[in-house]
């Protein structure tokens, strides 16, 4: 059978609808073989049953090969339910077996997809390192020794190494963000609500946001369009503007920050004014800005009484067994308990002010362009200082969700040591399409390497949208 690590949904959707029902089978079957149970990437592994019964599933569709995604795998983060396939968030102790599947895997099943797996994670979703999890620290694709960024950790993983054309993080700090960077990857944080968390374990349920890796600009922006529906069900779904804006116009807007933080690490600040250069030459006005109010913003979600919004879907388990959980992540999550609720009205004014701050501030602005991380650690630095570290990788992404902004996370190039470096493209609520069409006139001009797969871009092809 034809080498399919890889493909793109386009060459995964090609090569189905050309081949007999058993054949279509037989290539992901053929797939998910070559995942090994000792890939730390994986939490769990979809059984040759289980796909059979998907598939099932999915030729009793009418006109199943018509379908937008018809016979495409894709790589659930192992928070998101799959019925059939356990849901642990990355801790043994809470592992539950769901009958339903999550909404927005229902949707993708609905269009023809197909779920191969479930993916590591920090545990509970908490963390920007990928390290939090009694399944392993995942690495990057890249490199063993360096993180491959968290909570997102394997189904980045498993995109950049081509075991999937795409995959489902979340995002509540950056987790669909800073894995995109270690991985070398699209990463799209949709604005808030435009994905259905029906399903999906939260961590802070009025800020997480579904997420979604792939290897280029067009691979995200079909998820996205099939996805992005709203979810009676869901609380905290909303509908997407009738007409979504297209793009920023000829010249967009963005702000920079004035002096861009880099705790000491040398190799990303000469690719981040590289990348710059990138921008302007395609385009976009680029405004060193004062970035201190949404530096004071992003502290507020560990430092202040968000994380009690974590306590309340892990308390029975951590007042009844908290060894079963991850040290750090308990250390984190029982910070709650010294807040009271008078506390968290002071917070929620003082994140208002701030957003409002940020608002009028940048109001001629069309968004930001921003590292989307500082840092590229080892994963025995983030082990020797797990709370620190994890700390300033949140330092461009952990505002964007509290300031209701949607996010685009593109690579930005490789260092010394051949790890790859990343930016990230935020504006307001329902700009994701613009979004994308910044993006696009960056990527869509250079070669780059896809993922971790050896095969480059082809220039006005490939990130095309």
């Amino acid at each position: 059978m034809v080498e399919t690590i890889g493909w793109t949904i386009p060459q995964w959707l090609e090569a189905q609808r050309a081949s007999s029902s058993e054949e279509g089978l037989a290539r992901i079957i053929a797939q998910v073989a070559t995942f090994s149970k000792d890939d730390v990437a994986f939490i769990t592994i979809a059984s040759e049953d289980f796909l059979k019964t998907q598939w099932e599933q999915l030729q009793a569709i009418p006109k199943a090969k018509e379908l937008p995604l018809y016979g495409v795998p894709f790589a659930p983060k192992d928070n998101t339910d799959v019925a059939g396939l356990p849901t642990t968030v990355a801790c043994p102790a809470f592992k539950y077996n769901p009958t339903k599947d999550a909404v927005i895997i229902q949707m993708l099943k609905s269009a023809g997809a197909i779920p191969i797996c479930k993916t590591n994670l920090d545990q509970f979703a908490t963390g920007l390192v990928g390290t939090r999890s009694p399944y392993g620290a995942v690495p990057s694709a890249f490199n063993s020794e360096y993180c491959s960024g968290g909570s997102s950790s394997g189904s980045s993983n498993v995109v950049a190494r081509g075991l999937a054309p795409f995959s489902l993080g979340t995002d509540t700090a950056g987790s669909g963000r800073v894995p995109a960077m270690h991985n070398n990857l699209i990463g799209l944080k949709p604005s808030r609500g435009a994905f259905s968390a029906t399903g999906v374990v939260p961590a802070c349920r009025e800020l997480d946001c579904v997420s979604v890796f792939a290897q280029n600009l067009p691979d995200a922006k079909a998820v996205f369009d099939l996805a992005a529906k709203y979810d009676p069900a869901d609380s905290y779904s909303r509908p997407l503007p009738d007409i979504m804006l297209p793009s920023f116009g000829p010249k967009p807007k963005l702000a920079i920050p004035d002096v861009p933080q880099w705790f000491d690490d040398t190799e990303n600040a000469p690719l981040w004014e590289k990348t710059v250069e990138e921008f302007k030459a395609a385009g976009v006005e680029l405004i060193p800005s004062d970035f201190t109010p949404m530096y004071k913003l992003g502290a507020c979600l560990y430092e202040g009484p968000w994380v009690a919004e974590r306590y309340t879907v892990v308390r029975k388990l951590i007042e009844s067994d908290p060894d079963a959980m991850d040290p750090t992540v308990r250390t984190i999550i029982q910070q709650a308990n010294k807040f009271s609720a008078a506390d968290q009205f002071d917070w929620e004014h003082l994140r208002r002010d701030l957003v409002r701050e940020i608002e009028t501030k940048f109001a001629d602005f069309d968004g930001f362009l921003v590292p989307t991380a500082p840092l590229s650690p080892k994963i025995k630095d983030v082990q020797a200082d797990p709370i620190k570290l994890n700390s300033k990788q949140g330092t461009y992404t952990n505002f964007v969700n509290f300031a209701d902004m949607a996010a685009l996370a593109i690579p930005a190039g490789f260092r010394q040591d051949s790890m790859p470096f990343g930016v990230t493209i935020v504006g307001r609520k329902h700009t994701d399409y613009a979004l994308l069409d910044i993006a696009q006139k960056v990527l869509s001009s250079k070669e780059r390497l896809l993922g971790n797969l050896g095969k480059k871009s082809v220039v006005n092809v490939t990130d095309v949208v």
